[in-house]
């Protein structure tokens, strides 16, 4: 859960949840539901802040570091390249593609969430 996560990851910075609230520019009292999972969908944004200021990025902070996820077999072919290139030359950047990256990975997060199948 992104409550305990991100329990964990604060206490092992030494940071109070006043003093990560601070720094992150969040509310400290959003801050704690959050880590007692009384607040369970925080948005992208307060996530990218949080993972920020604990300096992480959003996959850490839910947990899906690519540690965690198993990997594929994955094949840097023609279409990829031309897929990546489109869109450097398009004014793509590098923190663009970041983003969109943390978007794609909260958002499917979010629907393991809200998946009545899966028992949460």
């Amino acid at each position: 859960m992104v409550g305990e996560r991100l329990r964990e990851l604060r206490q092992e910075k030494g940071y109070s949840i006043s003093e990560l609230a601070e720094l992150a520019g969040v509310s400290k009292s959003y801050l704690s539901y959050i880590e007692r999972d009384v607040q369970k969908n925080p948005s992208l944004q307060f996530l990218r802040k949080i993972a920020s200021s604990l300096e992480t990025d959003v996959e850490g902070l839910l947990g899906t570091s690519s540690s965690d996820v198993k990997s594929k077999d994955f094949v840097f072919d023609d279409e990829w390249s031309n897929l990546l290139n489109k869109a450097i030359n398009e004014g793509m950047s590098k923190n663009d593609f970041k983003e969109f990256r943390d978007y794609l990975k909260f958002k499917k997060w979010k629907e393991t969430k809200t998946d009545p199948t899966n028992g949460s």
